[in-house]
């Protein structure tokens, strides 16, 4: 393309180059200088006399736009535009430069392809950096020297700093700013202000360039305590934290004693439920025992101590049954008993040794 345009503006500047034609136009305002902030649009006017053949912007010895009359403007870059105004005394071309950056600082060149007809400005961007202290507000006693600092940082160029207080400038002698520059190309500054304040007053930091319209700012208020104004706040918080402490103290008794009356009715209430159930259960086992003799009772009844058993009865008839001593129970009747004088009475009978055996009878007793 940029060679394209050279095959169509070369014949024309030989041709506006050559004397004795008529083509005779000069340059009526040339463009200004301009400082811009990074980000923003740069603009540059350029006005030629009537007759005029052709226009040329360039940026930093480099062709950036061309304007031919009367095709117009010729834009190789969306960057670099034209706007163009005409009038009775002539044309003028404005050269726009889009979203300035800070490498685009240079020279810019308006040509009309005349002899000694060229117009010189300079662009020159510029970058806002950021402004900040670190308290936003201070408290000083009476007698007391503070120190505050103020931080710029990746301005460019370098601001001036400036402080004020209560909206009058504070003198320079009363502060002092370094200067540093960082790998970026950008600059750093520090401003440190000394002061004894007498009274509470809000301090300005002010931080400017060429091409802000206003200085940036940042504030700290100073607030100023004297020594009975102290003392005073010391003992209103003394006296405030001890009457905190004792309603905290208060609450935290109140809470324990209450824990401590709720565990003893517990234990309490525990103990008695316990005692309960032990003599419940001793009741239950004293019944069961009692059931149990009873029971046991009902079982065996009383013994009948003149039962002999029906074995021993029959030992004699059953050989492998050993013999035993005879038993003489309470009831034996000698035959000195059973004889008697009288002889109506029955006749003497044969005295025996073996016991009456009486009906066998076994009695229980049910209590």
């Amino acid at each position: 393309m940029e060679r394209f345009l050279k095959f169509i503006l070369l014949p024309l500047i030989l041709t506006a180059s050559l004397p004795g034609h008529g083509f005779c136009y000069s340059i009526i305002n040339s463009p200004e200088n301009a400082t811009v902030l990074a980000g923003s649009d740069a603009r540059f006017n350029c006005t030629v006399s009537v007759g005029w053949l052709i226009l040329i912007w360039l940026f930093n010895g480099n062709p950036v736009l061309t304007v031919i009359n009367p095709q117009g403007a010729i834009e190789t870059s969306e960057r670099f535009t034209s706007r163009n105004y005409t009038s009775s005394n002539g044309f003028t071309s404005e050269l726009i430069i889009h979203n300035t950056q800070l490498s685009d600082s240079g020279k810019i060149e308006c040509s009309t392809q005349q002899p000694n007809e060229s117009s010189f400005a300079f662009l020159s961007v510029q970058v806002n950096g950021s402004l900040f202290i670190k308290n936003s507000t201070l408290t000083v006693t009476e007698n007391k020297t503070v120190e505050i600092v103020c931080e710029a940082l990746e301005w460019a160029p370098a601001p001036d700093i400036a402080w004020m207080t209560n909206d009058s400038l504070i003198d320079k002698s009363r502060y002092v700013t370094q200067q540093s520059q960082g790998s970026n190309g950008l600059h750093n500054a520090l401003s440190i202000l000394t002061l004894t304040p007498m009274d509470t007053e809000i301090l300005t930091c002010l931080a400017d360039i060429e091409a802000l319209p206003n200085p940036q700012n940042a504030t700290v208020t100073v607030i100023f305590v004297n020594s009975t104004m102290e003392n005073d706040h010391i003992e209103d918080s003394r006296s405030t934290w001890v009457i905190v402490l004792a309603v905290v103290l208060s609450v935290v008794g109140i809470v324990l004693l209450i824990i401590i009356i709720a565990v003893v009715v517990r234990c309490c209430c525990l103990k008695k439920k316990g005692s309960t159930y032990e003599n419940e259960i001793r009741k239950v086992s004293a019944e069961k025992k009692k059931d149990g003799n009873l029971g046991n009772r009902q079982r065996h009844g009383s013994e009948n101590q003149g039962y002999i058993p029906e074995e021993l009865w029959n030992t004699e008839e059953d050989p492998r049954i050993y013999s035993l001593p005879p038993r003489y129970p309470k009831f034996t009747v000698r035959a000195e008993d059973l004889h008697t004088s009288s002889a109506s009475k029955v006749q003497p009978q044969k005295p025996t040794d073996y016991p009456i055996n009486p009906k066998k009878i076994r009695n229980m007793t049910l209590v």
